[in-house]
């Protein structure tokens, strides 16, 4: 584990990155190597590094991406494809520690507010140190905000189920973002309520010692099975062909590959289903497996994520006995367990919600410029990275159709270039506006329920950032796309707007970070 250098923070940072997790280590990486010239530090609430990996602790807690994609392109991953959350955050580690990321993140600092001037072209953040309560304020020209999307400390509980009786049930509850690693399950009763990515981990985790294991889901969802393994690195090794290399040829082979699958999905989506189902026989050994009712989704394979099911573990534990699925909605809570409208009563011992997140722009932090209080619903996306009326900042947003991680390295291409022009151009601030032309476009959602629709997403839909009806005012959720635009953004377009008499990258004297 990386710990805080513990050294006092610097007068002013060129760019702060919010947030030690996937993305602000990748985004560190990237600044260090395209801008050596930048001061920078991470802010991390958190007392280590690692985001998501460090939150979720619910047992088999693993990747539903492959880490040869969704590891860093800087970084070659040597393991099995599919990855605990242990081996991430050993992952990440090594990133941190074999390129001095450490020395520049600044643990257990968490964000109360983040404010901008235009006179000053600077950027004030304002920060609690938790383990003294310290307030101390931070200033940096340009800020990157790589928090996540969803809330790591409330985690999404149907509000109903207040009105449904949960107070009446007497057993263990839990989210499982909120689960206690020393708890012991072995012999339990489980209900797993929900069916997506989480659910899909940790139903074959509870069905190796659990008593039974119950999955109640409103609906189904679909499952990608495969091996944990992928035949084209293990080739190249065993030929003798170095990590980098491996690393590189089946990144672009696991991106081809997902690109056809995506590409297939929307134009023939009742063929994919069956070759899915094709490997659920397969790996269950069973040419009769039932598919309805719990294992037909009602929408389109793609149009919420597929969860990886690695050996077809989640199938294999259905037709050993281990697992039941069960497929209604609750009518309430029980003393023992859930009443479902069909009448039956699921008596469980243990009850663990998979129910999702909440939704969490910005990481909830109160932002404003020149005084004015930022509503991110108001403002427009610029290919989901930058926003109208915010001057010097970025969010990364990653994909959830293809390795989010794709799109962290990919901004910070981007991000990192733009530091570079504004440097170059002799400027302190760019932010983006419409052009004359674009300027009665349409202003619609962030992304089309019937291209997207989580659960999580649609909820809160109304929270995120809007997207123009042109493809350069939106994420577009289209890594294949976005990988050829984006290395043909032209810096100078008439989008982006740049001022200021503070070169970027020069010593400032008007900025310092003091103890409120």
């Amino acid at each position: 584990m990386v710990e805080q250098s513990g050294k006092a923070p610097a007068a002013h940072f060129d760019v702060l990155i919010v947030g030690a997790g996937i993305s602000g280590v990748g985004s560190a990486y990237h600044l260090q190597e395209q801008c050596p010239w930048a001061s920078y530090a991470i802010l991390e609430m958190k007392d280590t590094f690692g985001g998501t990996w460090e939150t979720h602790k619910y047992p088999g807690v693993r990747s539903d991406s492959d880490l040869y994609t969704f590891g860093y392109r800087f970084k070659p991953w040597i393991g099995a494809p599919i990855a605990s959350g242990d081996e991430i955050l050993k992952y990440m580690g090594e990133v941190i520690e074999e390129n001095g990321i450490g020395d520049h993140i600044f643990y257990g600092h968490r964000i109360t507010a983040c404010s901008y001037s235009r006179d000053d072209d600077l950027w004030t953040v304002e920060a609690t140190r938790l383990e003294d309560g310290a307030e101390l304020r931070f200033t940096c020209n340009f800020l990157w905000m790589c928090q996540g999307y969803y809330d790591h400390e409330k985690p999404y509980i149907p509000p109903e189920w207040s009105e449904k009786g949960l107070a009446d049930y007497k057993g263990d509850f839990v989210h499982a973002m909120q689960w206690d690693p020393d708890y012991d399950y072995a012999g339990k009763r489980v209900l797993v309520i929900g069916s997506g990515a989480t659910a899909a981990t940790v139903v074959p985790a509870f069905a190796e010692k659990a008593g039974h294991v119950i999955m109640l889901q409103r609906s189904p969802t679909y499952f990608f099975c495969n091996e944990n393994k992928n035949e084209l690195a293990d080739r190249l090794r065993e030929v003798g062909i170095d990590e980098p290399t491996v690393h590189r040829v089946v990144r672009q082979q696991i991106n081809f590959d997902q690109a056809q699958m995506t590409k297939r999905c929307l134009e023939e989506p009742d063929v994919v289903f069956e070759e899915l189902k094709e490997a659920v026989r397969q790996f269950t050994g069973k040419p009769d497996f039932e598919f309805e009712p719990h294992f037909t989704p009602k929408y389109r394979v793609w149009q919420q994520r597929l969860a990886f099911c690695p050996e077809g573990d989640v199938f294999k534990a259905a037709v050993s006995g281990k697992l039941t699925v069960v497929t209604d909605t609750i009518d309430r809570f029980t003393e023992k367990g859930v009443r479902v409208s069909s009448g039956e009563e699921i008596e469980a011992d243990l009850i663990v919600a998979c129910t999702g997140f909440r939704l969490l722009v910005m990481g909830g932090i109160p932002f404003s410029v020149d005084g004015q209080p930022i509503d991110w619903a108001e403002t427009v996306t610029y290919r989901g990275v930058l926003h109208t009326g915010v001057p010097n900042s970025a969010w990364v947003m990653g994909y959830w159709r293809a390795s989010w991680t794709l799109r962290v390295d990919m901004m910070g291409d981007f991000v990192c270039g733009l530091l570079n022009h504004m440097r170059e151009k002799g400027v302190s601030e760019v932010e983006v506006a419409f052009p004359p032309e674009d300027e009665d476009m349409e202003i619609l959602p962030w992304i089309e329920s019937e291209n997207f629709n989580p659960g999580y997403l649609m909820r809160d839909l109304d929270k995120m950032p809007r997207r123009g009806a042109k493809l350069e005012w939106r994420h577009n959720q289209d890594y294949w796309a976005e990988r050829d635009a984006f290395p043909l953004i032209d810096l100078d377009g008439p989008e982006f707007v740049y001022s200021g008499d503070h070169p970027i990258g020069e010593a400032r004297d008007d900025a310092e970070v003091v103890a409120a």
